[in-house]
């Protein structure tokens, strides 16, 4: 029976001396939505969202369909909004970019090739434009080594566990660095010791970080919270308060719910 998650190295390793170079406390990256609308279908996702943008770690709750994977996929620029502006670096945002990536929620709509060697090439050399094959190959083997898994490489993923998948999904976004990472339920498939593996690379990680998550725990300490209710914000503001108060939300209702349903 496979594990969810891999081993964990003696201690954690950078993923290269350019990465850690930059500190996560530094305003690296800052992100401006100006009124944006996104309509999908029949379904209006924002109507005048109006956020700014600049802080580490940032965290997204709130129900499902609340419009955690929408705005993260806004920001990755996989969906473009029908009115308003989103601006990264002052730039407008219009198509995805290497300098922002992604983890998605199901990994199969993230893994391509059909080993983690292949797929960590991909991620390595989109960082690395006119490296050749042969680089891509040392490296992934290097970064593998680090991370304590040197027998990944040539494991095909189709053997691998949904929390197995999920790691790799991460190992991808580590390996191909990023400016900006954006998180959808990165924890959702890991169990418990890759959880908290997980939050110790986040934690340390040099990039801006915005990650949507149902498991609380792991955003309290983040400086900033964002609970998105029916696509629009109903609480902003450290992670502790912000998410004590969606608790208790939660939590009331629930207990109206029970009340009022009928009992045999």
């Amino acid at each position: 029976m496979p594990h969810s998650s891999p081993p964990a190295p003696a201690s954690p390793q950078p993923v290269s001396s350019a990465a850690a170079s930059t500190s996560p406390a530094s305003p690296t990256s800052v992100w401006q939505l100006q009124a944006l609308h996104l309509r999908r279908g029949q379904t209006q996702v924002f109507s005048d969202l109006v956020l700014h943008l600049e802080e580490p770690r940032i965290g997204l709750i709130g129900s499902n369909g609340a419009g955690k994977t929408s705005l993260l996929r806004m920001l990755a620029g996989l969906e473009q909004p029908q009115q308003g502006q989103l601006l990264w670096q002052g730039q407008a945002r219009t198509q995805p970019s290497r300098s922002v990536g992604l983890m998605f929620q199901n990994p199969e709509d993230q893994i391509i090739y059909p080993t983690v060697q292949e797929e960590l090439q991909l991620s390595w050399r989109s960082a690395h434009p006119g490296s050749s094959r042969a680089q891509a190959v040392q490296a992934v083997q290097q970064f593998l080594q680090q991370r304590g898994l040197p027998d990944w490489a040539e494991r095909a993923v189709g053997g691998l566990s949904q929390g197995q998948r999920q790691w790799l999904c991460w190992l991808a976004q580590l390996i191909g660095q990023p400016q900006v990472l954006l998180l959808d339920e990165p924890y959702a498939s890991l169990d418990l010791a890759g959880q908290l593996r997980l939050a110790a690379d986040i934690a340390a990680c040099p990039q801006q970080v915005l990650l949507s998550t149902h498991v609380l725990d792991y955003v309290r300490d983040y400086p900033r919270v964002l609970w998105l209710e029916q696509g629009r914000i109903r609480a902003d503001g450290p992670g502790e308060e912000v998410c004590a108060a969606y608790e208790s939300a939660v939590r009331s209702a629930f207990a109206t719910q029970e009340e009022a349903a009928p009992h045999g």
